[in-house]
């Protein structure tokens, strides 16, 4: 968390976090999101898991996918903001080392991040909050932004609620469709969606800078379960990073893929058809199971997607504010 002091530095660091630069870039004194990671919650490879692309992610680190997280960084003030908090969170934070740049704080222990913004109580959404306990960086007071539903859950329920006690975490209870303004030009704003919500239930946030808007969208069941259709919401932001896991219903064998819903990429690619160009070129898909074929940008499948005017997120991606 020392400085880096020259935006060469900073350039160069921002190149060799991401496979390929990306289509939109922010310069050095805007506000940007690094996409931290694009993998379902258990990453890439998963657990188990020794078919393809499980295989060569092994055998080539460039093809590994963490978790999907995204980090806020406002290089003007130093500051920067986390969007989900995975089983990944050791690795996104390295990632994260020199983001934003002339990041300095001082003492021995500063904080990791100014708060965490958190979509739901799914496993790669939310436990590495434990990293943040006295086991790992004993952080003091870090804001977590969450429902009211999900604040009550990690209040009520070990080992999250000693996190809370212990003061290592600070609830901070977020209002749907309300902004929380972290700057005079940053402001996040949480959307309700349906999505299998057992221990809290499920947001989606629109980030919005001096410039642009994105819109997180990790996990939905259906696109048709949601009262908001998703074109409005996408015509609204500039980049849309949205629900990817599986790309058709065959994907899992052994598994009922109706126990689990996503919008199939099939389904989005389907239904974004009839947009304009210029929005389809907004969605990114990411949150992608190990499974998914997309994870490897030489297939059919990527082919697809990016035939259809879309993409697939990767980790490493900046995108500006």
């Amino acid at each position: 968390m020392r400085p880096h002091g020259s935006t060469t530095l900073f350039l160069l660091l921002c190149t060799a976090a991401c496979r390929s630069m990306p289509p939109a870039s922010s310069p050095p004194d805007s506000p940007y999101l690094l996409v931290l990671g694009t993998a379902q919650d258990a990453g890439l490879p998963q657990i188990g898991c020794m078919e393809e692309p499980c295989r060569s992610a092994h055998e080539d680190p460039s093809r590994r996918r963490l978790v999907t997280s995204l980090l806020l960084a406002e290089p003007s003030s130093g500051r920067r903001w986390l969007f989900d908090c995975t089983p990944d969170i050791r690795e996104q934070m390295e990632r994260a080392a020199p983001h934003p740049p002339g990041r300095d704080l001082p003492g021995p222990r500063p904080p990791l991040v100014e708060g965490i913004f958190l979509t739901h109580a799914h496993m790669g959404h939310y436990t590495g909050l434990l990293h943040f306990g006295r086991e790992a960086y004993g952080a003091k007071s870090t804001p977590v932004h969450a429902t009211p539903r999900f604040c009550e859950f990690l209040r009520q329920n070990g080992p999250w609620s000693l996190l809370v006690e212990s003061g290592h975490l600070r609830l901070e209870t977020l209002v749907v469709n309300e902004p929380v303004c972290l700057s005079d030009d940053l402001r996040v704003r949480a959307l309700l969606v349906p999505h299998r919500d057992e221990f809290s239930d499920t947001v989606a946030f629109v980030i919005e800078g001096p410039h642009r808007k994105v819109l997180y969208l990790p996990d939905i069941d259906k696109w048709e379960r949601w009262a908001t259709p998703i074109e409005e919401v996408i015509a609204e932001v500039d980049y849309a990073l949205l629900d990817g896991a599986f790309f058709a219903p065959e994907e899992i064998p052994g598994r009922d893929i109706t126990e689990i819903p996503h919008p199939l990429v099939i389904e989005s690619i389907a239904r974004f058809s009839e947009l304009p160009e210029a929005q389809r070129a907004k969605v990114h898909f990411t949150h992608l199971n190990h499974t998914n074929p997309v994870c490897n940008p030489s297939t059919r499948a990527a082919a697809r997607v990016r035939e259809a005017g879309m993409k697939v997120a990767h980790d490493g991606l900046v995108l500006g504010l």
